[in-house]
This record gives structure tokens, sequence and C-alpha cells, in this order.
């Protein structure tokens, strides 16, 4: 799971690590679950030494949380990047929805294990990592608020719609849909799936049929 951006000469190396650490823990626990998942299958599978997941994580919990941080940032900083694009491009606020829905949906392409593993911890309550599973929940559907929030101030949207439950079930219907698409239609393009939801964002949320 590459970093949206370079990190600084000093810090390459050990970023570098972390990224085998991440590509390693995401696929594993995947494929045989947190728990069933060793500290030294995931060092195998990066192809680094045990000693070395030790020193960039204090502990397999530590690592996880930390894959989530890292997954979830680049998912948000995909839908930022979506919504600025469409503003600059003049688009309104449901064009920016529609962009950030396909940047959703392109994230959980590349990266289908760890939507996997996301939103199968959502569902869980009983993990040391679950204030940092809502913190950076938060952060994904801020994004698709702050969005919302601009439609409904220009009087694009209606000042009825609850914001906050609006943008969570946009953020839903992304994911499932998209965990739909990769688990029982993979012959589908993402154009094909985004068509679909594109439709659906344009008739639920804009009024326009």
């Amino acid at each position: 799971m590459e970093s949206s951006s370079a990190a600084p000469g000093g810090s390459t190396r050990r970023e570098a690590t972390r990224q085998k650490l991440y590509e390693a823990a995401v696929t594993l626990i995947a494929e045989q679950g947190f728990s069933a998942t060793t500290v030294d299958e995931i060092a195998e599978r990066a192809g680094v030494a045990k000693g070395t997941v030790y020193y960039n994580f204090a502990s397999k919990s530590v690592l996880f949380e930390e894959l989530l941080r890292h997954g979830v940032g680049l998912l948000t900083a995909s839908l930022k990047e979506a919504a600025e694009h469409s503003a600059r491009d003049g688009g309104s606020q449901v064009d920016a929805l529609d962009a950030m829905i396909r940047a959703g949906l392109g994230f959980i392409a590349r990266y289908p294990a760890f939507t996997q593993l996301y939103v199968a911890e959502l569902w869980r309550t009983n993990r040391a990592w679950q204030s940092t599973l809502m913190v950076v929940r938060g952060q994904v559907v801020a994004v698709v608020e702050d969005v919302l929030r601009e439609g409904v101030a220009g009087g694009e949207f209606s000042e009825e719609i609850d914001v906050q439950l609006t943008a969570a079930a946009l953020v839903g219907m992304v994911l499932v849909a998209a965990l739909d698409w990769q688990a029982f239609q993979p012959e589908r393009s993402l154009d094909d799936v985004h068509s679909a939801l594109s439709r659906l964002l344009q008739g639920r949320v804009s009024g326009r049929l």
C-alpha cells in the first residue's frame, strides 16, 4: 500500500520497510485472520527479519493499528483529491460526490484485501484498536460531509438532508457495492460499477431522476 507522497531522504528506507510489512500483514490477515497470523509469518512474507517487525512496531496489534491508519489515510487523501479536482474543473457538489465515488471504487479495486479487513473490523467492538478505527472512519466520512454541507449552503442540496447520516450512507454504499463487485461480479468494469452508483447518486441526492 504505497504512500501518496515520498518520504524524506532519511526516512525513505524505513518507510519502504513499513510498506513491505503493511503489504504482508494485510494479505496474511485477509487470508487467515488476525489471531492466526504470526509475526514470524509477516516477517517471512515481507522478506525481513522478525526483529525488523519489532523495530518498526511494538507488537502485532500496533502494526495492525498503524495499517488501519495508513490505509484509511490513503483512501481519505484519494477522496479529497477527487473532490478538489472536480472543484478546479468547475463541477457542482454532485459532481464532486460522483468523483469521490469513482475514486473510492478505484482505491478498493487496488486494495481489495485492505478494504475487506476494514469493513470486517467496523463490525467488531472488542478490538484494542477500536478507538483508532472510529477516528479514521470519521476522517473518511468527514470528507463527504464537507461536500454535502457546501452543497446545502449553496442551495444545491435540500436543507432537510441529514448530513452525517447521508455521508455515512454514501461511504457505505461504495464499500458494500465495491466488495460485492470484487467478490461476486468481477467481470464488471470499474466504469460499469461507477455508472450504476452514479445514477443512484443523481436520483437520490440531487433529486434529479
